[in-house]
């Protein structure tokens, strides 16, 4: 591969990580809103099904950002984007806090009050979210290697999904465990927040597939690389 290309693929890459990191941060600073899918109307144990955190909706992109670059540059780079995203989520936290302890002038459009509920509400979910997701990350990048192995990069439908499924499933129950332990969120919404979470995971999961066959064709396309093959970067 020559200089121009390689340059190329540094640059994808760089972006590629912008983009995850981007996500992880905006997903940890506005999980605190809920929202109700209204496509499905269903109700368990009394509860709305898909009743969700807004903090949910860019986590998807994130689990279909590093398949792809586990797929295309190998594991040690998915694994560099992952550690980044945990240093960029503290550094966040950092600078809200610091935020939080500078006075609001009496004209500021935003009151220290209103700043601190909106960003301060809950910091253990927060620390409680980016354990739960460092642990679900790695999972799904290791169980993601291991069927790439095993099928000898053939099948990634079978991958993509079943690292998903696997690591998505840990990050809903360990997170909604954590948040019920700490007092965050009531007992008797466990089992509906599992399913909740799960299953809008799993959907968007699958629908994201045809995507991560189009990315992998044109970078295999691009970079001209065999099945199974990925690129090697400094």
């Amino acid at each position: 591969m020559n200089a121009k290309k390689i340059s190329l693929a540094n640059n994808i890459y760089l972006i590629l990580a912008g983009l995850f990191i981007t996500s992880l941060v905006a997903s940890n600073l506005i999980f605190t809103k809920i929202f109700y899918w209204y496509p499905f109307d269903i109700n368990l144990m009394g509860v709305k099904l898909f009743e969700l955190s807004v903090g949910i909706l860019p986590y998807p992109l994130t689990f279909l950002i590093t398949d792809l670059i586990s797929e295309i540059y190998g594991r040690k780079k998915a694994d560099q984007v992952v550690i980044a995203g945990i240093f960029a989520s503290i550094f966040s936290v950092g600078l809200i806090f610091i935020s939080s302890q500078v006075p609001a002038i009496e004209g500021s459009p935003i009151d220290d009050t209103t700043f601190n509920s909106v960003f301060l509400n809950a910091p253990l979910a927060l620390l409680a979210s980016m354990l739960t997701y460092l642990f679900a990350q790695f999972i799904d990048i290791r169980i993601y290697h291991f069927w790439k192995k095993l099928t000898k990069g053939k099948h990634l439908w079978l991958r993509n999904n079943f690292s998903t499924f696997t690591s998505q499933f840990v990050d809903t129950f360990t997170i909604v465990s954590l948040l019920i332990v700490f007092g965050i969120l009531p007992q008797d919404k466990f089992l509906v927040l599992i399913i909740s979470g799960f299953l809008f995971k799993v959907i968007v999961a699958i629908l994201d597939t045809p995507l991560l066959y189009l990315f992998v064709w044109m970078f295999r396309n691009k970079f001209n690389l065999k099945v199974g093959e990925e690129l090697k970067l400094n």
